[in-house]
């Protein structure tokens, strides 16, 4: 049976320490992946808010454009898109549409949409399209799917989102982790 699958990008299908060289060249910093305990990385910047946003505006298409796909995901989205409708929701502003579209076309990607919602409140958005099933990475966005639309939530495991997860999101390491998980629960 075909399935709506809603699936974050950042971080879920695209490297979660994509970030991490960017922010120590502009920001001479030294900071590992590892130490991203935290999903905002404002604490880690050190300058004021205003500043890190006017950086982060200015080199969001450029990171977004050479975002590396994780390992795993190409061949299991691949798989699934004969199978599934999938429904790529993000964080991102719409005004990045165009380079994400870019980006899923250079990744040779299939989807059913994708939604850009500029914002991390993606509870009314998997409702919009009515998945079954969601991937993600950032830990208050899993609880709130789960909870809110009473569906599974797969969460990626990264350093920024160690909190206790509740029943519903179900903690994975990988992505032919998640394809054996989708392959159990389908049946």
């Amino acid at each position: 049976m075909r399935k709506r699958l809603g699936i974050d990008i950042d971080g879920t299908i695209t490297r979660p320490d994509t970030f991490v060289p960017y922010l120590n060249k502009a920001f001479q910093l030294s900071l590992t992946y590892e130490e991203m305990n935290q999903y905002d990385f404002n604490p880690f910047v050190k300058v004021p808010e205003e500043e890190f946003s006017k950086w982060f505006m200015e080199n969001e298409p450029i990171i977004y454009a050479d975002s590396i796909l994780v390992d795993g995901a190409k061949e299991v989205l691949r798989k699934w898109a004969s199978t599934h409708d999938l429904y790529f929701i993000s964080a991102r502003n719409n005004a990045m549409l165009d380079v994400t579209e870019t980006w899923f076309s250079k990744q040779e990607l299939q989807y059913k949409h994708i939604e850009l919602i500029g914002s991390h409140d993606k509870v009314a958005t998997a409702k919009k399209f009515e998945v079954d099933l969601f991937i993600e990475d950032k830990h208050d966005n899993a609880v709130a799917i789960a909870k809110e639309c009473n569906i599974p939530v797969l969460l990626f495991d990264t350093p920024y989102n160690q909190d206790p997860i509740p029943d519903g999101v179900i903690r994975v390491y990988h992505w032919h982790e998640v394809e054996k998980w989708v392959e159990n629960w389908l049946k």
